[in-house]
């Protein structure tokens, strides 16, 4: 059988109820929101995957992860992503380019046997929406969704998750947490 996986971080319940209250005003358009306790930082996706092999990803991830030291990431706006035009695919909440998190995925990367080149920057975004193409093409006005809004994320583990569809809902689950060196 396979298995959805996915690296990320974990995000304190307090922010997540920060961000969920800051999405409220954009609540009725056409955007398929993230729920709460789906809330992370997407490190590395890596798909579909045996399950013979997620005990040795989650062995990598620990390696990959425990010399590096506990840093915070800096997020400071809610705006549409990747771009900010009519191809905009998400509503994300997003900072400045991170470079502990650039060296900390591509030592995940390299790890796992994944690692392509070493990358220019890292710019990290939590996903709070998808929008919903056909519907938002449709608005005669496109919304304005971008607020400054800051917040200070502690990285002090690195977590392995399975998404899952469940009772026809998407859920996160994690299967491994990888501490960060205190």
């Amino acid at each position: 059988m396979q298995r959805k996986i996915f690296i990320g971080v974990s995000l304190p319940d307090e922010v997540k109820k920060r961000l969920m209250r800051k999405i409220e005003r954009w609540k009725d358009l056409p955007i398929r929101w993230s729920r709460e306790e789906n809330l992370h930082l997407t490190l590395a996706f890596l798909g579909h995957i045996d399950d013979d092999l997620i005990m040795g990803i989650c062995d990598s991830v620990r390696d990959a992860v425990g010399g590096f030291d506990m840093f915070d990431v800096s997020l400071d706006r809610i705006e549409l992503g990747p771009t900010r035009d009519e191809n905009a695919k998400l509503v994300w909440f997003t900072g400045e380019a991170s470079e502990e998190l650039k060296e900390l995925v591509e030592n995940i990367e390299k790890e796992l046997g994944i690692f392509r080149s070493e990358k220019k920057s890292f710019r990290p975004h939590i996903t709070l929406g998808r929008i919903r193409k056909h519907k938002w093409e449709k608005l005669e006005e496109k919304p304005d969704i971008s607020e400054n809004f800051s917040i200070l994320l502690p990285v002090e583990s690195v977590q392995v998750f399975e998404s899952a569809e469940i009772d026809g809902k998407r859920k996160f689950t994690v299967i491994e947490s990888c501490d960060l060196v205190i």
